[in-house]
């Protein structure tokens, strides 16, 4: 655990969840990861949570503060409906985990907040691009969740000259921010941070040195940002200009590709050339029509100094955002 956090400090992460698999416990996550002194006097905002492991899949969740996850354990091969009753009475914001996996999660979609849809660093094994595709699924059917990245990182980090061994297979490329999930949250707290994620203020990064990525909407034309990530409004029927927007990162000395996605389908592919940090495209939304954007940026990888493999694995993905919603049916 101290291990873990320290890396995450140095990378410059604010915040962490550390989802151990629960069954390892029996469900009693609350007497084993939650109690760790180094979980509990961590510099990190540390977000309580755990992987859901069930005979229909995995799923994390992620709570500001501790929440009956034993009862959650005993639910995981009950009906739906009252497993999802059990997630809202206690709070918890429940995400289903690699959904193209051989264990993807196999309950209702109706019963979380997001999906992971950026899961490892790796890319060349087609998971990551099998998860869009189901989200987009879900987006197209009017479920509005939030997109979030995982590292699905299984390992112990090896100390300074320890040699990986087989519980550290995972070190040299997934691990702490492989990929980063970024919230924009109101202030620097865990309910700020589960707020965000619930409400799909998120973008994610390949690693914590990758380019941050904004993506806004220009309702009236004059220039500024009427709505972000997350949000939902009813479309007017008149043109939308977009903002797409790349923040801090390395110096942008080759170019950055965009492509637009409405409701599943590639809108438009736009070019961030060097020296810049913005692309614009404008498009009219239906009126009475549901509809979603969200962007998906590849191009030159960054370098993560404390976990340099990752580079080698990660293909060109850089970022991509959550959607901005046009006449959804729930508004957040």
């Amino acid at each position: 655990m101290a291990r873990i956090t320290a890396l995450a400090q140095a990378a410059g992460v604010d915040y962490l969840a550390i989802t151990d698999h629960d069954n390892h416990v029996g469900g009693d996550v609350a007497h084993n990861t939650w109690v760790d002194p180094d979980f509990l006097n961590s510099r990190v905002i540390m977000l309580y949570g755990a992987e859901w492991t069930t005979q229909r899949g995995h799923g994390n969740t992620f709570s500001a503060r501790p929440y009956d996850h034993q009862t959650l354990y005993d639910l995981r091969d009950d009906a739906d409906v009252r497993i999802g009753e059990h997630v809202r009475q206690e709070g918890i914001h429940l995400s289903a985990n690699h959904p193209a996996a051989a264990d993807h999660f196999g309950f209702s979609y109706d019963i979380v907040n997001s999906i992971e849809v950026w899961q490892s660093a790796i890319w060349a094994n087609g998971a990551n691009a099998s998860a869009l595709l189901i989200w987009d699924d879900m987006l197209k059917s009017g479920r509005d969740l939030t997109g979030r990245g995982g590292s699905d990182s299984h390992h112990g980090v090896p100390a300074p000259g320890e040699t990986p061994s087989s519980n550290s297979y995972q070190a040299p490329a997934n691990n702490v921010g492989t990929p980063t999930t970024w919230v924009f949250a109101t202030d620097r707290s865990a309910e700020a941070v589960v707020d965000a994620l619930t409400n799909g203020r998120v973008s994610v990064s390949a690693n914590p040195y990758a380019p941050r990525l904004e993506f806004y909407a220009d309702l009236d034309g004059d220039g500024e940002a009427d709505m972000m990530m997350g949000d939902n409004v009813a479309a007017s029927g008149e043109p939308v200009t977009f903002h797409v927007d790349l923040v801090d990162g390395p110096p942008r000395l080759l170019p950055y590709f965009v492509r637009v996605v409405a409701d599943g389908a590639e809108l438009t592919a736009l070019t961030i050339l060097p020296g810049q940090s913005r692309a614009v495209f404008t498009d009219t939304p239906p009126v009475g029509q549901r509809r979603y954007y969200r962007v998906e940026v590849t191009g030159p990888p960054t370098l993560y100094p404390q976990v340099p493999l990752s580079i080698a694995v990660g293909g060109t993905m850089v970022a991509l955002s959550n959607p901005l919603y046009f006449n959804f049916s729930s508004a957040h």
